[in-house]
């Protein structure tokens, strides 16, 4: 495998002195699609949070194509390349989903061809171009959070539980969009408790439990410990 594009090196981050994450190491190579699966409260989103700068870790480094990262704001390191779509989608309700998009390059003023390539991946989109965020149904604003994040060009994609609140099919739809751009080179990071369609979208996966990395290993190693079957698969 190639070096590291993102690697996480004893990373511990918390709330309030309390750390929820504890020395999770991890990497991501260029191109690579990692998951890290595990239940809710198991520390996903702390730990994203962390990489993208929403929160400073209590300790360890966040390196980002060799340079540590660890504790820069959140814009600096979506502007370097590392970009977060939260569970929550956090889109702007009173605007179109043109708008939406266009900030999403902010403070870049894209070109029309970016545009086009979102339409392209998601022709929804396309179709509701002037349609207000807010009035979107659930799979539709995952759309628009994936597509607005694709707009600011990232080398490093990151989701966190991008099937909230999506009924089987959307949430099937979603994964589909997901392993369009991991085929197209795009270097992904998505932490999920639909261990299922992640699994399905990776190269490699890591098993996060109260906090800790309990297992690492290929989709194939994980889909078939037993283990994961037990805890995720419900076999």
């Amino acid at each position: 495998m190639s070096e590291p594009l993102l690697k996480l090196d004893g990373l511990c981050a918390g709330y309030l002195g309390q750390d929820v994450v504890h020395d999770v190491s991890l990497s991501v190579a260029e191109g690579e699609a990692v998951a890290v699966i595990g239940s809710n409260g198991a520390g996903k989103t702390t730990m994203l949070r962390a990489v993208c700068g929403l929160m400073p870790p209590s300790r360890g480094s966040v390196y980002f194509d060799g340079t540590d990262i660890a504790g820069d704001k959140a814009h600096r390191v979506s502007r370097s390349g590392v970009v977060y779509v939260p569970a929550e989608r956090h889109l702007f309700p009173q605007m179109s989903v043109k708008e939406n998009l266009i900030l999403g390059a902010y403070p870049k003023r894209p070109p029309s061809s970016q545009l086009d390539q979102v339409f392209d991946l998601f022709p929804r989109l396309k179709e509701r171009e002037s349609q207000h965020a807010g009035t979107m149904s659930g799979g539709e604003q995952q759309m628009l959070a994936v597509g607005r994040a694709l707009m600011a060009a990232p080398r490093v994609l990151m989701l966190d539980e991008p099937t909230t609140g999506l009924s089987p099919l959307l949430a099937s739809e979603a994964y589909n969009a997901l392993a369009e751009l991991r085929n197209a080179g795009l270097t992904i990071l998505v932490a999920e408790q639909q261990v299922p369609l992640a699994l399905g979208l990776a190269d490699r996966g890591y098993v996060l439990d109260h906090g800790r990395i309990g297992l690492t290993g290929t989709a194939d190693d994980l889909r078939n410990d037993p283990g994961v079957r037990k805890a995720y698969l419900g076999v």
